[in-house]
């Protein structure tokens, strides 16, 4: 993989109907990565999608590939497909046609057409396909022949835009598998959009998190997980207990009314600070053994798992374990300094992290139309 970026956004802005939609964005994607742009409606990940694509020009910034402006470049013009939640397949075509559709159009000869297409269905899958109509597939498979369709003419650049959306959760775990499996065998640039925090972290080399038009963290998989930089990203990306903090000085810091040693370093003496512990990494153990301990008030089965809500001192922790314990049961709460990520504090601080109000917040927080439903302008 190269360092050179294949597409570079610069000082990006967009707005619709005087609504800040981008805001200074700037992004490098490298060449062969497989990048998935993540965050709630509205947060400006399809856009971002879009003026890559050419679809939309921003109001203020550059799009440059390979170390060329083409701001002004019209999307046949890019080396770019892109592939849609509804795939966009013509009906009235065989799975062959649809296949060779966009080389007929650049007027490849049939030859090399027919060798393409014969590819292209062996690496999603669909050898032997190549004569049943569209309304004869499954979704999955209709999925494929997007794909097959996109990757057959030889793009620089795929662009997804949440393409496992109308699948159901079996099939859209399949596909995750495998359109991992069809970039990294064709090394062409994936840029995937999605509010699917599993589909980002399974599938990804680079994950951008994205709120209100603004790129909130850039990592790997791990990177985000682990080491989120602020409680949106904590809460955005798996389930997350944040709490207020203090880091007194290095490696320790004090949350719930106790001290602890962690692992962090870098902050000011006393500086207040977002306390991140995740539901995975407490132990549950006897009260007398630790210095936190709370009361089991919920206890849902998730099938790999048991998800407990325990009220600390009026906090409501969540925690997942295979271990089972009763509602009502008095518990410790056992932390190791791995277990303890301190974040600066930040204007979503406060926001999220207490399992009493989660679901409230999360509703409260996002963006809804005027019938009060989740907007999906993006």
């Amino acid at each position: 993989m190269e360092n050179s970026p294949i597409i570079s956004l610069k000082n990006i802005s967009m707005s619709f109907d005087g609504e800040n939609v981008l805001q200074d964005l700037n992004l490098n994607i490298r060449d062969g990565e497989f990048v998935t742009l993540l965050g709630p409606s509205g947060c400006g990940k399809t856009t971002t999608l879009r003026i890559i694509g050419g679809f939309i020009k921003p109001d203020a910034g550059d799009v440059f590939f390979s170390g060329k402006r083409i701001n002004d470049l019209p999307p046949h013009k890019r080396a770019v497909n892109t592939i849609f939640q509804k795939y966009a397949l013509f009906p009235h075509l065989n799975v062959y046609d649809n296949v060779a559709f966009g080389m007929r159009v650049h007027g490849k000869k049939e030859s090399e057409v027919k060798k393409t297409v014969k590819e292209m269905l062996e690496l999603v899958n669909l050898s032997g396909f190549s004569h049943r109509g569209i309304h004869q597939l499954s979704g999955g498979q209709q999925q494929r022949v997007a794909i097959a369709r996109a990757l057959a003419n030889d793009p620089k650049i795929l662009l997804l835009d949440e393409p496992l959306g109308a699948l159901d959760l079996k099939l859209r775990k399949d596909m995750q598998v495998e359109l991992k499996k069809i970039q990294q065998a064709t090394g062409i640039t994936f840029i995937f959009v999605t509010h699917d925090q599993e589909e980002a972290l399974s599938m990804s080399d680079t994950v951008v998190v994205m709120d209100k038009g603004i790129i909130q963290q850039i990592g790997t998989p791990q990177d985000i997980y682990n080491e989120p930089k602020n409680a949106f990203v904590a809460d955005f990306i798996g389930e997350s207990n944040i709490l207020d903090g203090i880091m007194h000085e290095d490696f320790l810091c004090e949350f719930a009314g106790k001290k602890f040693k962690c692992l962090d370093k870098g902050f000011a003496k006393d500086e207040p600070v977002d306390v991140v512990i995740r539901p995975e990494d407490i132990d549950m153990v006897e009260p007398e053994s630790t210095m936190l301990t709370g009361e089991v008030t919920s206890v849902t089965f998730k099938g790999v798992h048991f998800e407990f809500i325990v009220d600390v001192q009026g906090f409501k922790w969540m925690i997942q374990s295979t271990d089972y314990q009763e509602a009502g049961k008095r518990i410790g709460l056992q932390l190791t300094p791995d277990d303890i990520h301190i974040m600066k504090k930040s204007e979503y601080s406060g926001t999220f992290g207490d399992y009493s109000t989660f679901s409230d917040e999360m509703d409260e927080y996002m963006p809804q139309n005027d019938n009060g439903e989740e907007a999906e302008v993006d």
